[in-house]
Parts: C-alpha cells; structure tokens; sequence
C-alpha cells in the first residue's frame, strides 16, 4: 500500500520518497507524526485528518508534521496513487530558525507558487538533475513555509564584518577539502553560525550556495588534472570528490559543453579537438 524510499538521512535531516495506492475501499488508520516535516505532495490527492480538522491536499499543497500530533490519511477519491516528497527535521536543525510550535501544527498549506518550485527543485534533486544539496533545499523550503504560514518576512541583517570573514574562511576551507564528503552541516560548524544563517550569508557573499561553489571547486580541479595523462578519467573523478562517475561525466560535461574525454583531448591539442573548443566558445560568447 505505501512504497518508501530513503533518499537521505542524516542525524538532523532525512528526506523520503512516499508512494501511496491506497484507495475508497481502503480503511484509514491512525499515524503519528515522529519529526518535523515538510512533505510536497507531487502527484495526486488525499485527504488528512488531524487535531479535530479535515485537510484535502492536491498537487503543489505541502503535508505538514509536528513530532507527537496524531493524523490520518483517507484516500475517497478515485486516482492511481499519490507521491509525496517529504523532508524530515531534527529538533535542533529547527530551533535553528524563528518559528513557533503552532506553526508546525497548521497541518497543511495550499499551493503556493513558491514552495511549489521548491519542491519542483527538491524533485530535480532526488532525480540527480540538480547541483543543489538536499540539505540546501530544507533549509530554503522551511523559512520559506515559515514566511506563508506567519506572512512574517525573515529579514536578513546586515552583514557584520566578522561575518564576511568567516564565510570567506569556510569558502577557502571548501577549496582546499573538496575532495571529501562535506556537507552543510560540517561548513556551517566551520563558520560557527547556524544552518540557515550560514546557507544565507555565504550566497550574499559569494553568489552561490556553499553546495554550488563546491561542485565548481571539484570541477575546476578535475579541469587542472584532466589536462594531464598521467590519470584516467576515473581516477580523476574520484580524487577530485566525485564518488561515482557517470555523475562527473554529466556534470563536467554540462558546465563544459564537452565530455571529460574531450576536453582532454581539446587540451592536448589533438587533432579535430580544436574545432570542437572554439565552437563551444562561440556558444558562450
């Protein structure tokens, strides 16, 4: 009846691909909520009760959860299944931004344009056709769902001076440990601010999230060795941070307009490579 698949989990976020194909003549039953969560509902549609009231949730409305509430979902429409996104929180990851407990327990909230390209984005990511971190989406979607549900702005202060130092610090920390597994999470220890604070101030001040800027170190890296024989492809994509290698083939091979292997070859000055560099320079100019 319901299909789930773990697409992350960490001790302060999870996320899960739900699939339903319970229907009319399915009797519901009580469910409690474990953590805080957000859960884009992607196809279908359902109803869910909770704390004495009725909600219908169609595609683009979000499902949400508060660690102990009770809920139950009914399905009394006719459709072939529902498909939820759903992000998991950890207690502490919330204290990390201003919210109340009443705001985790509105139960649902309608489509809204925002967070359903929010969670178009979170798709693009469990389907691997986006550079963004899960990690960096919860934390967009979830000050994002905060602002609907309160219609409070959360306002960013200015930049201290002692702020911009720290991210320009984590920012060369990034480029010198590319190669390893960082995530969110380590980088915003690093810079010694929370998640949300640290995932805001590093885009206004370097113009990318901390997840993007990391790709673009590995990319640049592999760029470096690439130009040399010495490795194969796939040991360059592994010492570069890359743990599988289709991955880094289309990766490299989007910002580049040219497949690792052809670059090498443009680099080398192979014959017939030349051709190939100066037409993609001319898409780019």
């Amino acid at each position: 009846m319901l299909a789930t698949k773990t697409l992350l989990r960490t001790p302060r976020l999870a996320v899960y691909a739900y699939r339903c194909n319970a229907g009319p003549d399915d009797k519901p039953f009580p469910e409690v909520h474990r953590e805080h969560s957000v859960s884009f509902v992607q196809r279908g549609s359902f109803g869910c009760r909770a704390r004495g009231q009725h909600h219908e949730l169609v595609a683009g409305s979000l499902l949400v959860g508060y660690p102990g509430d009770e809920f139950m979902c009914v399905h009394e429409h006719h459709c072939s299944g529902d498909e939820c996104l759903s992000l998991h929180l950890s207690a502490e990851l919330v204290a990390e931004v201003r919210s109340t407990r009443e705001t985790w327990r509105v139960g649902s909230v309608p489509p809204v344009p925002e967070l359903m390209i929010l969670g178009e984005l979170a798709r693009a990511v469990a389907d691997g056709r986006s550079h963004v971190a899960f990690q960096e989406v919860a934390c967009a979607v979830v000050e994002r769902f905060i602002e609907v549900v309160t219609g409070v702005r959360q306002q960013d202060a200015a930049l201290r001076a002692r702020e911009r130092r720290r991210v320009i610090d984590v920012a060369r920390w990034l480029e010198a440990n590319s190669h390893t597994e960082v995530d969110l999470a380590m980088a915003a220890r690093a810079a010694d601010m929370s998640e949300f604070h640290f995932l805001r101030t590093f885009a206004r001040v370097i113009g990318v999230t901390p997840h993007q800027y990391l790709i673009r170190c590995r990319l640049r890296h592999a760029a470096r060795l690439l130009t040399d024989a010495g490795s194969s492809i796939t040991q360059i994509a592994g010492a570069v941070g890359f743990a599988d290698l289709s991955n880094f083939i289309r990766t490299f091979g989007r910002a580049a307009g040219m497949s690792p292997l052809e670059f090498r070859h443009a680099a080398q000055g192979k014959r017939g490579s030349g051709e190939l560099l100066s037409a993609r320079f001319r898409t780019l100019a």
